[in-house]
């Protein structure tokens, strides 16, 4: 059984928002409505400041607070690692969206809480996220961490790597690298 995850370098992220367009074109998204966004952040001090762009999208976490409180386990975690939802269980609650630290689920017309998929159906077929095989600077890669062959498992062993919030508890499947790498 896979375990997938995506790794991002953030600082390859240009800010050209092809990710989240590619997202969007995939899922028949309005424009209010995304599964990731970049987040244009300021490190440093002046006159040594600097701009970092994180793209931010659902962790995938091992331990999924979202699922944790969806009172009709419309939202589960599959043993491939991915956390979907189930729309036909869905009783429309939002305690997903209030239990999610990362702030990435969007409310849909229907009022069903959405988010990042990693895009199970390419996956299952072989295919990529098309947020991954439209970036023109190649910020992510997914695959299987069980593989030892795949890139991801390659580049997680020589780059140096961080998960967003760690200090939750979450264990999210969406890794960084750090700067300097």
């Amino acid at each position: 059984m896979p375990h997938y995850a995506m790794l991002i370098d953030a600082a390859r992220c240009t800010g050209c928002a092809a990710c989240r367009i590619a997202c969007q074109m995939q899922w028949q998204l309005p424009p209010e409505i995304f599964f990731n966004r970049l987040e244009f952040r300021e490190q440093g001090k002046y006159p040594h400041v600097q701009q970092e762009i994180v793209p931010v999208q659902c962790m995938h976490c091992d331990h999924p607070p979202c699922a944790t409180v969806c009172p009709t386990q419309a939202t589960y975690k599959r043993d491939d690692g991915l956390v979907l939802i189930d729309e036909s269980k869905c009783i429309g609650c939002k305690y997903c969206v209030v239990a999610c630290p990362y702030d990435v689920r969007q409310v849909n017309e229907r009022g069903i809480p959405e988010k990042c998929r990693f895009c199970a159906g390419h996956i299952e077929n072989g295919g990529q996220p098309p947020c991954v095989t439209t970036c023109m600077n190649t910020v992510r890669v997914f695959g299987d961490l069980d593989d030892p062959d795949s890139e991801i498992s390659r580049q997680m062993k020589e780059k140096n790597v961080y998960r967003l919030a760690e200090y939750k508890g979450t264990k999210p499947r969406v890794f960084y690298v750090k700067n300097g790498g």
